[in-house]
């Protein structure tokens, strides 16, 4: 398979059938199952189905089970984050970009207002990924821009946006958001630069946080790589139903 050939498709494919608005494509199938599988792993109630109505026209299929608003929201803030990402291919990542993408994630959702969070702006209160503390608000800026300038130097690879994706995981610098807009990051940069995309799926969100939890506890990402690797083929599959019809 030629890698650089699909991820031209790829990106001609996204951002043609974008700006003619056209949700029946690659372009639509890659919206749905990053926003659902990356709102999924972070708890969202919404199904397939749900995310794909959502998507398409705006609307839920009919249900006598109740709507979290706050879902419906974040999965609305992911089409619009995915869109800002295509918009922004050409730029190289900064802390700037990435705040961007928080604002687009974020904007709408009620809760995140009322409760005072910042939004596309760095965390303003301390938190915690279960047991682990993550980088203090006042040192955030700092963090981000050592690993933003560590990345920048760096020829990059699969290895390399794991360590980069694992690392902010860990400083986590928004107050809610980090996972959604991390793995946006993963997507844009493969994207970016010729690497097969990596979308990883909730069915193996055990396989994700262990490859979290041994960056944390041994600076290694054995387990992300092999991750990646397993979701890139996930991904590539998937997409063989528009590509193959190209060749």
């Amino acid at each position: 398979m030629n890698i650089d050939k699909f991820i031209n498709f790829l990106k001609n494919r996204f951002q043609e059938e974008k700006d003619r608005q056209y949700r029946k494509g690659i372009y639509g199938f890659t919206q749905r199952i990053l926003a659902y599988n990356s709102n999924k792993i972070e708890g969202s109630t919404l199904t397939e189905e749900q995310t794909a109505s959502l998507f398409d026209t705006g609307t839920l299929p009919y249900t006598d089970d109740y709507y979290r608003a706050k879902d419906i929201e974040e999965m609305s803030g992911h089409f619009l984050m995915f869109n800002k990402m295509l918009n922004t291919l050409d730029q190289n990542l900064t802390q700037e970009l990435i705040k961007q993408f928080h604002y687009e994630l974020k904007t709408g959702v009620f809760e995140d207002r009322a409760n005072g969070y910042a939004i596309g702006e760095y965390k303003t209160r301390a938190n915690m990924i279960g047991i682990y503390e993550t980088t203090l608000p006042k040192e955030v800026a700092s963090e981000m821009k050592n690993l933003i300038t560590w990345y920048s130097e760096q020829v990059i690879d699969l290895n390399v946006i794991a360590k980069f994706h694992a690392q902010y995981e860990c400083i986590h610098p928004f107050q809610d958001g980090n996972g959604r807009t991390g793995r946006i990051i993963i997507f844009r940069e493969c994207l970016r630069h010729n690497i097969l995309p990596v979308i990883i799926e909730d069915v193996n969100r055990k396989e994700y946080i262990d490859g979290l939890k041994e960056w944390r506890e041994y600076k290694k990402v054995d387990k992300l790589i092999e991750l990646f690797k397993k979701e890139q083929e996930f991904y590539f599959n998937k997409c063989r139903y528009f590509y193959d019809n190209e060749l």
